[in-house]
């Protein structure tokens, strides 16, 4: 079974790409799903707690928006929480290949796949592409955010040509190219291999 990486910067339309080759048939492990979910984890809160304090909680719980203002405006932050997270979800996917062995290939869909060191856990890469004015306005409507925080987050995601160069695919998301097609394209060449 092929190791597939699912990666583009906020905005990008990942999501949306990820759900059309779900719709293939081929299984897609969410890596950013999976690690909000960690942080619901007792061993989790409580290193949050420990290092962040009560404030980034509503009702006892890690709070997803509070965390993301607190640690996308502080490295130190975002670094800690990286560390306490990305090992678990690391674990998780190891196991989630596992059990997906039995198809042509599986999926990783990630926003830091390349930040965060997951390049090495696949055997190829699809990266989406899209103007950053049209990922900045995608995410502004989708999540409610204000420009500068949306502007804010980008800076900690390297720039897509770095990412493009590291990629094996490129799927162009700037809504002059349909998607089915790329998507498709890619998925005869990746059950071929």
């Amino acid at each position: 079974m092929l190791k597939i990486g699912l990666t583009g910067n906020i905005g990008s339309g990942k999501s949306t790409v990820a759900r059309i080759f779900e719709s293939l048939g081929v299984p897609v492990f969410h890596a950013d799903e999976v690690a909000k979910k960690l942080l619901l984890q007792e061993e989790v809160s409580k290193d949050i707690l420990n290092k962040f304090g009560k404030d980034v909680f509503t009702n006892n719980l890690p709070d997803k928006k509070k965390l993301a203002s607190l640690v996308f405006n502080d490295t130190e932050a975002l670094s800690y929480l990286n560390s306490v997270i990305h090992p678990r979800v690391r674990h998780e996917l190891k196991e989630w290949f596992e059990d997906h062995s039995n198809y042509p290939y599986a999926i990783q869909e990630a926003a830091i796949l390349f930040e965060s060191g997951f390049e090495k856990e696949v055997d190829f890469i699809v990266f989406v592409s899209a103007p950053v004015e049209l990922s900045i306005k995608r995410v502004v409507e989708r999540d409610g955010l204000k420009t500068a925080d949306v502007e804010k987050r980008l800076t900690h995601q390297w720039p897509q040509d770095k990412k493009i160069g590291l990629s094996d695919f490129v799927i162009q998301n700037d809504e002059n190219h349909l998607l089915i097609p790329q998507v498709l394209e890619i998925h005869h060449k990746l059950i071929k291999k």
